[in-house]
């Protein structure tokens, strides 16, 4: 039945594989079910409802990956994009968590209509690599600040904006010892290296009283104070615009760029460089999306760690499959998820965040044209706190630019019509 559903012999895979492949891909992201509730809960929401609707929305959108689409790829609630929920929308601009759940909800509809109207490819082939690279390091930055921030390395400095903490705490310490562990770890190609360095700094922190252990197995937390919270109509709002909008633009090219990375790397892709069955999974994408945001939790994605299990050999759905259950099986184990400390997933989101820059070598440093909205782009995140300021000062950069330069012809319709769109709502809506 495996055989005939997955086409195991056609893709040149086992079963044996596939399992051994959806393990490797379930441990390199396994951090998400203790780092997103952390993330999440900074905006109000209880950290076990977002620990079961993390475990939930990532084993659904996988499924639906696996059974649907017929890829080996995993999908679980985005970095990033939980940062931007949490420290921006809800904290930095006022909104509640439950308005911020109905954003997502909206960006994810409207990321299903885009996939099925076939808009989403004109909208991606149209979109400068430039601004790309820079959205996609621009987000490392931010992770980064947030990781220092929560391990007390960076602080706030009335003088200079930001200074730095004091780094001989325990807590700093830890964040820098678990940060070299994964990178070192990486380096020598180990299987769930972030997950080895976020149990290794509890670990050590459990053994110097820093965090109190409450057990191994226990019935998964109720799930009620996030199920079916969000709110619709208020994410309906016009100053809502522009945050479904970030929601909607950042999942759409990450989830775009990990299916084409991770499918590149699987030699999955056709003879003319193309993804087969790609309405499908972009589908399996947004439908995640809006059922995370039903239980609970900010945009899920397709994760580009899901390329570690296909380096092991995974290359049909039945990969994902496996992923799926594992993260079912999570739901048991909360006690640990919530041993776990803000400095232990720290060292996580640093790693996480050195990976998103790496974009950055491939913007063409010749034209400063291209260069240079890239990079503010990419400084406009972490320096005004928010993924969004930062996408749209690119885009207003790159097309002033490109005008400003006499390169008008590079500049097409729907990167001028977004650079206009923003210009407008900062000349008439608040900035943030």
């Amino acid at each position: 039945m495996l055989e005939r559903y997955f086409r195991l012999a056609a893709h040149g895979t086992t079963i044996q594989k596939e399992v051994i492949a959806g393990f490797t891909t379930f441990l390199t992201m396994a951090y998400i079910i203790v780092v997103n509730p952390n993330v999440l809960s900074v905006s109000g929401m209880d950290y076990g409802a977002v620990f079961v609707a993390t475990c939930l929305a990532a084993a659904i959108g996988t499924l639906i990956m696996g059974l649907y689409a017929n890829y080996p790829i995993a999908l679980a609630p985005g970095m990033g994009l939980n940062a931007f929920f949490s420290f921006v929308v809800v904290q930095g601009m006022g909104h509640t968590w439950q308005i911020a759940l109905g954003a997502v909800f909206l960006s994810g509809l409207i990321f299903l209509l885009l996939s099925l109207f076939k808009v989403r490819e004109w909208i991606i082939n149209s979109i400068p690599l430039s601004l790309r690279y820079g959205i996609s390091a621009g987000i490392g930055f931010f992770l980064a600040l947030i990781a220092l921030k929560n391990a007390g390395v960076v602080v706030d400095n009335p003088a200079t904006l930001v200074g730095l903490g004091d780094i001989k705490t325990p807590e700093a310490l830890l964040m820098f010892g678990g940060f070299i562990l994964i990178c070192g770890l990486y380096y020598r190609r180990v299987t769930g290296a972030v997950v080895i360095g976020i149990i290794a700094v509890t670990a050590i922190a459990m053994l110097l009283g820093m965090v109190q252990y409450n057990g191994f197995v226990s019935a998964p937390p109720s799930l009620a104070p996030t199920f079916l919270q969000l709110d619709i109509a208020g994410a309906l709002e016009v100053g809502m615009i522009s945050i479904v909008f970030a929601f909607l633009f950042v999942d759409l090219f990450d989830t775009s760029g990990t299916l084409i990375g991770a499918a590149q790397r699987g030699n999955l892709l056709d003879s003319n460089g193309n993804l087969p069955r790609l309405k499908q999974a972009l589908m399996a994408d947004s439908v995640a999306t809006m059922s995370g945001a039903a239980l609970g939790t900010s945009t899920t994605t397709s994760y580009i760690e899901s390329t570690a299990g296909i380096t092991a050999g995974g290359r049909t759905g039945l990969t994902s499959v496996v992923v799926a259950c594992l993260f079912l099986a999570c739901l048991f184990f909360a006690p640990i998820a919530a041993v776990v400390p803000p400095y232990a997933t720290a060292p996580a989101l640093l790693f996480v965040a050195v990976l998103m820059t790496s974009g950055l070598k491939l913007i063409d440093w010749e034209d400063i044209t291209e260069a240079a909205p890239a990079i503010v782009t990419a400084l406009m995140m972490p320096l005004t706190f928010s993924i969004a300021n930062g996408i749209a000062l690119g885009f207003i950069t790159y097309a002033l630019m490109k005008l400003v330069s006499g390169h008008w012809k590079a500049l097409n319709l729907s990167v001028a019509l977004i650079a206009l769109m923003f210009i407008l709502k900062y000349a008439f809506l608040d900035a943030g």
